[in-house]
């Protein structure tokens, strides 16, 4: 089966009418009926039945155009990926990051890089779940990464960022953004939200919060639901700096606490090329230079 019997298929599927699928693909009714029938040939079961009135997908077909929707539309992001890269770069180097405000100045550095490496092409991919383990499949050249969860991986070396700080997230018009540095005594009488998957030094500094100051909580599933439930007026929470994306839409305040979280980028042990280590390098240096950023 080929790109354009997928393509075929999907569009029957949308019409469910022979002749107005074929007119949508500019091609001949008799055309779109023999690649039909060559697929489902080819795959060995019916994904249409045929009527007066046009066609109906069958059980099988529905549970096969359901998939082949998805992979069709990876197929041509691919495509698309893989003619952008043949026309205008020699390289890529693949990066996997949770969420963009991970490295906040992906974007500067970027820049920067094409200037001394124009035939070199960063591709971020950003996904919660996946993105280490892609890296750690060989998928992705740098992952982005809390150091504590990659202490026990052979094979890669880490080159650390910053060290990332807790922050007290509150809507913007809470009465604590009037103060320079929230202490844990002011969450007394509020609604802790934890959990979310939060790193152990934090859920750490959560469980002191609710045994020695007593205050409420809330245990929320992840970092998107606990900033609904921020909106929501259904309490805090607190979260370090590199979640914050910077939109403005809730107060990030200083707390008063000593827990960091090293954060770094981690590459390929093997992997020795001058243009990876030359962006690593501008990764770094941006950071030391803002020094004063909040993360």
């Amino acid at each position: 089966m080929n790109t354009k019997q997928m393509e075929y298929i999907i569009e029957l599927a949308q019409t469910l009418n022979f002749n107005r699928a074929a007119e949508n693909l500019y091609i001949s009714q008799p055309t779109l009926t023999y690649q039909i029938k060559a697929v489902e040939g080819e795959i060995g079961f019916a994904i249409f039945e045929r009527s007066g009135k046009g066609a109906m997908l069958t059980p099988a077909g529905a549970q096969f155009v359901s998939t082949l929707r998805t992979v069709y539309g990876q197929l041509k992001a691919a495509i698309e990926q893989g003619q952008n890269f043949s026309a205008k770069y020699a390289e890529s180097i693949r990066m996997a990051l949770p969420i963009r405000s991970a490295i906040y100045f992906l974007p500067q550095v970027m820049t920067q890089f094409s200037h001394s490496f124009p035939d070199v092409t960063i591709i971020p991919s950003f996904d919660w779940q996946d993105g280490q383990d892609s890296f750690l499949r060989g998928e992705q050249d740098i992952t982005f990464a809390m150091e504590y969860t990659m202490k026990r991986v052979p094979d890669v070396t880490c080159h650390h960022l910053f060290d990332s700080r807790i922050y007290l997230i509150t809507e913007k018009n809470d009465r604590l953004t009037k103060k320079p540095l929230v202490a844990p005594s002011d969450l007394k009488g509020r609604t802790l939200m934890v959990g979310g998957g939060s790193p152990p030094a934090l859920r750490a500094l959560q469980q002191r919060m609710i045994q020695e100051i007593h205050v409420d909580y809330f245990n929320s599933p992840d970092h998107d639901n606990t900033l609904t439930n921020v909106a929501a007026h259904r309490g805090v929470c607190l979260a370090p700096g590199f979640l914050n994306d910077h939109n403005g839409e809730f107060a990030w305040l200083d707390f008063d606490s000593d827990v960091v979280i090293p954060c770094g980028v981690y590459t390929h042990k093997n992997d020795k090329r001058k243009s990876l280590q030359a962006f690593i390098q501008l990764l770094q240096q941006l950071y030391l230079d803002q020094s004063n950023f909040k993360v």
